[in-house]
């Protein structure tokens, strides 16, 4: 084997590594985003239903005229200002308190726009007793 030969076919192949990174980085690229976009989408279900739970725990608590506002007080306090904006927090019942948490999933950056669909979150407790 000639040393020659396999030098000039090194020479031949050089920056074929190059060009084909070049080649595969939009799908590379593509597949980040998406991956992002789909952990917003389940960061966003989690939110809802850790507002739903958090704005049920207040609502059970406070006195049944304070209950709306402190239900959706404590449904926002816990949600970033990304997340907020387009929050809503519906709650209600007696005996068996629930809360209904919207909110829209955002579109790669979280404050910027959403998608035009909604993730609900949904909880429910018992009223306590008071004393």
């Amino acid at each position: 084997m000639d040393v020659r030969a396999t030098v000039r076919e090194r020479e031949r192949d050089r920056g074929q590594t190059s060009i084909e990174f070049l080649g595969m980085a939009p799908l590379i690229i593509l597949t980040l985003v998406l991956m992002w976009q789909f952990v917003l989408v389940g960061y966003t279900f989690t939110l809802a239903g850790n507002a739903a739970d958090e704005a049920v725990r207040a609502g059970t608590a406070a006195t049944r005229g304070d209950r709306e506002a402190a239900c959706q007080q404590a449904g926002l306090d816990k949600l970033s200002d990304a997340w907020k904006g387009d929050a809503s927090v519906t709650c209600g019942g007696t005996g068996f308190v629930t809360a209904v948490v919207t909110l829209k999933v955002p579109v790669l950056f979280p404050g910027s726009i959403g998608f035009p669909f909604t993730v609900r979150g949904h909880a429910g407790a018992v009223e306590e007793e008071k004393n």
